[in-house]
Parts: structure tokens; sequence; C-alpha cells
């Protein structure tokens, strides 16, 4: 049967991805982890220079879920071209870079690094981030800059182009489709919710920075119905995040309209999550005689024609 799923010009071997920010640079856990089984990696998050983060505490359990606010601290991009990038050649699976950046300029710079890599098969642009040119807001609201650091991006790679979605905006079509028109290849859907949790014995927020990013099975449901907006704005591939703990998980964003699916929150408690999730998928399709994963995307059947957007309203 086919699991394969090809993107622009790179073929990953199956469709499902480990998340960025939950599994490290990629190396850190192929000890314990066949990386090689994983359809491929998407790294932490990387900048200019190297970022420390926010102060502690940065991460809280929540109910079903996990709170963390962990401020994009990662090496560099000049460390991991020397450190990391002649580890994850050994690896057989693909790499995709995750971009972070507090400036246009700096996400073309830190891209222009990573391009000529072999090391480096694709590129997921974390747009949210703060633009300190714009007092601090996050470019990911602003669907005019979303759609700038995609034109600026595109004309400066031919290698496949991935621009992750948050969901704290009142539309991410919006935002998918001007991905879309300035040339994006995917759209990975989605980030974190902003959340925060309270310590009620010392009446103070469990994490340093008050409010942080909401992750795990609790956001599932809304991941799902971003990415069957997402999936009936846009014709380009959508890449479902979001609770995503299990083969049946998958399967559900599959028929809502992902194209394949990124491991997240569920990686802290079992690295090889995504190799299980995969093998699920695997033995679901045979099981269900369908000999390509590809035939489930988009199958979700409705009672009526009605817009996502109208349903709500």
């Amino acid at each position: 049967m086919i699991e394969s799923f090809k993107l622009k010009n790179v073929e990953f071997k199956n469709r499902v991805l480990v998340a960025s920010g939950t599994f490290g640079y990629g190396d850190e856990v192929s000890d314990l982890v066949d990386i090689g089984k994983l359809g491929g990696i998407v790294t932490k998050s990387l900048s200019m220079k190297p970022r420390d983060g926010n102060p502690n505490p940065r991460i809280t359990e929540t109910a079903s879920g996990m709170l963390n606010s962990i401020g994009l601290a990662n090496i560099g991009v000049e460390k991991f071209i020397s450190d990391k990038i002649p580890v994850l050649r050994k690896h057989n699976t693909i790499i995709i870079a995750n971009i972070a950046a507090s400036s246009i300029e700096e996400y073309c710079s830190v891209l222009e690094m990573l391009e000529p890599l072999s090391g480096v098969h694709g590129f997921e642009i974390n747009v949210s981030c703060p633009n300190v040119k714009e007092g601090g807001l996050s470019f990911g609201t602003d669907v005019k800059l979303v759609g700038r650091i995609t034109k600026e991006l595109r004309r400066r790679t031919q290698k496949p182009l991935i621009i992750k979605l948050t969901p704290n905006v009142t539309h991410i079509s919006e935002f998918a489709r001007v991905c879309e028109s300035e040339g994006a290849d995917a759209v990975s859907v989605i980030n974190t919710l902003i959340g925060m949790s309270v310590n009620i014995n010392a009446r103070k927020p469990k994490i340093a920075t008050t409010t942080g990013g909401l992750s795990g099975p609790a956001i599932k449901p809304i991941a799902l119905a971003k990415v069957y907006e997402t999936r009936n704005a846009v014709k380009i591939p959508v890449i479902g995040i979001g609770g995503i703990c299990s083969w049946e998980d998958a399967v559900e964003f599959f028929i809502v309209g992902a194209s394949m699916v990124q491991i997240g929150t569920a990686n802290f408690v079992n690295p090889s999550t995504g190799i299980t999730v995969a093998e699920g998928i695997k033995q679901y399709c045979q099981k269900n005689d369908i000999d390509d994963v590809g035939k489930i995307i988009g199958t979700l059947q409705t009672n009526k024609t009605i817009s996502i957007i109208d349903s709500w309203l």
C-alpha cells in the first residue's frame, strides 16, 4: 500500500511528522527512537542568534494538556549547522527546519543560511513570533504581514515552504489563503492556543509569563475544526497538528482534510508515538482495504452543504 506523500520536490515515506519543539533537533532522541521510521522531523525553532528563552517556571501540566512559555529557546542557526546537521544527515528521514524570528529580515537571513544545505529538505515558518518593529505584536495575527513573510521567503527557496498558522485569530482560513496566494506549498494547522493556569494557594500564575501556549489532547477538537476550515479554503496541503496521541486521532485529521499530521505533546509522554501512529494508520488501511492513505483525505461526510463560518453564526 502507498504510505508516502510528496510535497513539492520532497517525498516523505509516510504522513507522520514530529512537531517543532517536541522532539529537540532530532539527534537527542536517536538512542530511544528509530528516527528512520518517521515521515520526517520538524526541528526545534531556529533564530539567527542563540536564545535563552523565558524565565522559569515556563511549563506546567493542565487538564488533558500542557501549558508552555519556552520563549523560542534555541542554539542559533550557526550552531545548528555546525553541530546538528552532520548528525541528522546520518538518519534516513526528512528534516524540516522550523524558523522563528523577530523581523522579516531575520526570517530571510536564517532561511538563506539553511537553503543550500543538503541536510535540510524544507522549511516550516513559525509566524507566532513577536514583531519587534511593530510593538511586539505577533506576525501571525496580521494577515498582511503573514503574506509579506511568505512572499519574501518564497523568493529565496525552491524547497518546500510551510507556514505554521496560529489559531488565535477570528478566521484562520484568511491567513491560509494569503499563504497560498504568495506561494506557500502547505500550511501547518494549528500552533498552540493562548491559555493560563493559576496556583490558588500562592494566587500566582503557574508560569512566569502569566500566559502561554496550550497544547495536548484538550485542543484536538479545535484543531480539527481549524483544519476543516482551512481545507475548505485552500487547495495546498494542510498539515494537521493538535492533540494527536493515537492513530485514531490521526485518521480523524485525515478525514477532515489534513494531508499529513504532526505529533507534538504526546512525544513528551512517549517519544516513539509517531512511529506507533504511522504503523496504526497502515494497519487501519489494510483492514479496510484502502491501498493508499491519500484516499482517506477529505472524506468527511456531512448532512448538508454549509460553510464552516456560516455554521458558527
